[in-house]
């Protein structure tokens, strides 16, 4: 039997940053399928990161993409830091893209387990007290 190579923490980050991109373009894929255009991937400032950007219709989205072994254990990675960077980041991208925006804003969780996406809209609205995403409702 073949001793089990250990991977660096240097070698754990890159394989868990590729995972991490493979989920965003599969979940961009899964938006275009849903008929939505995406406008913007891995949209960064100093305040935080949206992992994509879409719109069908009237609607915005702000997703935050979350690859686990199970949904739940997706859904329960997207923290209470994890939705206010997203909004933070969104107002940023509002600003410099859409200042005048009219129509709706939603802001989506895409979880992947399994190689399979779960779309949770409305996941939560940034100024809530409590953490929304994880209230249980999407399970």
């Amino acid at each position: 039997m073949a001793a089990q190579k250990r991977l660096s923490a240097f070698e754990k980050r890159q394989r868990a940053e590729r995972a991490g991109r493979r989920a965003e373009i599969f979940a961009a894929l899964w938006l275009m399928i849903k008929g939505y255009r995406v406008l913007a991937w891995r949209f960064r400032t100093q305040e935080g990161e949206v992992d994509l950007i879409a719109r069908r219709g009237s609607t915005l989205i702000f997703v935050e993409v979350k690859a686990r072994s199970t949904h739940e254990e997706a859904i329960w990675a997207v923290t209470p830091q994890n939705e206010a960077r997203v909004s933070e980041a969104a107002v940023i991208w509002l600003a410099q893209n859409a200042p005048h925006y009219q129509g709706n804003i939603r802001y989506d969780v895409i979880t992947f387990a399994k190689n399979w996406p779960k779309h949770h809209k409305d996941a939560w609205r940034p100024g809530w007290n409590q953490h929304s995403v994880n209230q249980g409702r999407f399970f």
